[in-house]
């Protein structure tokens, strides 16, 4: 995802007057150190959290006994780069998508922050680049819109094959109590194709690599949902003009209802609403709205939609207990 557009006074055109005694403002500059520090956090904190999820891939759903892994074994956490390498892959090239179109149409954006957090799932809260000027023309805006789910979402794809051939399919034990993951339309045709119907009492232990490919799934499903700032949003906006604003609207309002749904939707529905209250529903005009998309754009933003079909789950993480 990106920070939203600042909502600056357009630039001076050719033919304008610029005043002589006002100097020009330098363009800001990267501090590329941040961006470093922030990667080698985020690369620490999935690595540790893939660590247990491999932990747990290789112990299975029938282990009796708890044994607690050894800490100090430098292989437990080189197993960690399982989930940790795929899920910095598909974030890092969602966010060089977005990066380069805005190279390729000279818009000014920064490098890309990764975010560490201590979240026993996934260890990070995604990444995202900050534009920090107004988009010149709808098409630009479109084309930088799309460019990281397409990018992500073909990491994502042949990352969840290989993840999902490198599972093990299981008997679920009489008792056991965990969290089951929502399968988007994708997921369940891949494990369909990988290892067919799954019978009774049976089911798919992840390996950490397919695992990191659900998360991208869903990531690129939130990121695609046409709302303000999101890349959904920039991508309605281009096309629906500000038509889009009734899209955002009606969007944050099925947000909040999938709240009602699974409640792991509670904290990102939260975040659209203060969103929606800070920045407003109508996103911001491009310099040239006059562009209208041509066929091949359109065809485009209709994958797109297609894209957040299959990613998307309604109730992505949800308690498990058998045996009761």
């Amino acid at each position: 995802m990106d920070e939203p557009l600042d909502r600056a006074v357009p630039p001076f055109q050719p033919g304008d007057i610029q005043p002589p005694d006002v100097p020009q403002p330098l363009p800001p500059r990267d501090r590329v150190w941040v961006h470093v520090v922030l990667f080698i956090l985020t690369i620490a904190s999935t690595t540790s959290v893939g660590a247990h999820h491999y932990y747990g891939f290789v112990r299975g759903f029938g282990a009796d006994a708890v044994v607690l892994p050894n800490f100090g074994d430098p292989i437990f956490y080189l197993r960690g780069l399982w989930y940790s390498a795929t899920i910095l892959a598909i974030l890092g090239c969602h966010e060089m998508g977005h990066y380069l179109a805005c190279r390729y149409y000279r818009v000014d954006a920064s490098l890309p922050f990764f975010l560490p957090a201590p979240l026993p799932l996934t260890g990070t809260l995604g990444a995202f680049i900050r534009i920090r000027e107004r988009m010149p023309s709808k098409i630009a805006l479109f084309d930088i819109g799309i460019a990281g789910p397409i990018a992500g979402f073909l990491i994502a794809v042949p990352a969840l094959f290989l993840g999902l051939a490198i599972s093990k399919v299981e008997r679920l034990p009489e008792s056991l109590v965990g969290i089951e993951l929502g399968e988007p339309l994708l997921f369940r045709a891949v494990a369909w194709l990988v290892w067919g119907d799954i019978p009774d009492g049976m089911s798919l232990n992840m390996h950490p690599m397919a695992f990191a490919s659900w998360f991208g799934l869903l990531a690129t499903a939130l990121n695609l949902f046409p709302i303000g700032q999101l890349d959904g949003g920039h991508i309605a906006y281009a096309v629906l003009g500000r038509r889009s604003t009734l899209i955002t609207l009606a969007m944050v309002c099925v947000a909040v209802g999938l709240t009602f749904v699974s409640s792991s939707w509670i904290v990102w529905a939260v975040l659209m609403v203060v969103m929606l209250v800070i920045v407003g529903p109508r996103h911001p005009p491009t310099l040239d709205d006059d562009i209208p998309m041509d066929q091949r754009r359109l065809l485009l933003a209709l994958i797109a939609l297609i894209m957040l079909i299959v990613c998307f789950t309604p109730a992505p993480i949800e308690p498990f207990v058998t045996g009761q």
